[in-house]
């Protein structure tokens, strides 16, 4: 894991965002709308891709259950020296975020 992808702290606010501060100084402040609509597991990233090559119309169809309300994380934890796996409010906790993938995602860069 290069210094760029290692964290020095997590701070999971569970209805509002995780903060993360980078071994490199950077310090990366994730919404929970966009960690959880970034889901990297295999069905979140398939139904994104689908999204992306689905043809624009003025009718969207949701498909699976809808959940009101905001997203918010009602469990988190490390795995391994590597990631952290958010359980979310919609009984959704596939998702292993690792480390250098959610430093792809910040929304600060360096």
């Amino acid at each position: 894991m290069s210094i760029q992808s290692t964290p020095l702290r997590l701070n999971l606010k569970r209805d509002e965002q995780l903060e993360i501060e980078w071994q490199d100084g950077l310090v990366s402040v994730y919404p929970l709308t966009l960690l959880r609509s970034m889901c990297p597991c295999a069905a979140c990233r398939a139904a994104r891709e689908q999204e992306q090559t689905r043809p624009k119309s003025r009718l969207t169809v949701l498909s699976g259950p809808v959940h009101s309300g905001p997203p918010r994380v009602v469990d988190a934890e490390l795995v391994g020296g590597y990631a952290l796996r958010l359980e979310w409010s919609d009984n959704h906790g596939s998702g292993i975020y690792s480390f250098q993938y959610l430093r792809e995602l910040s929304p600060q860069k360096r």
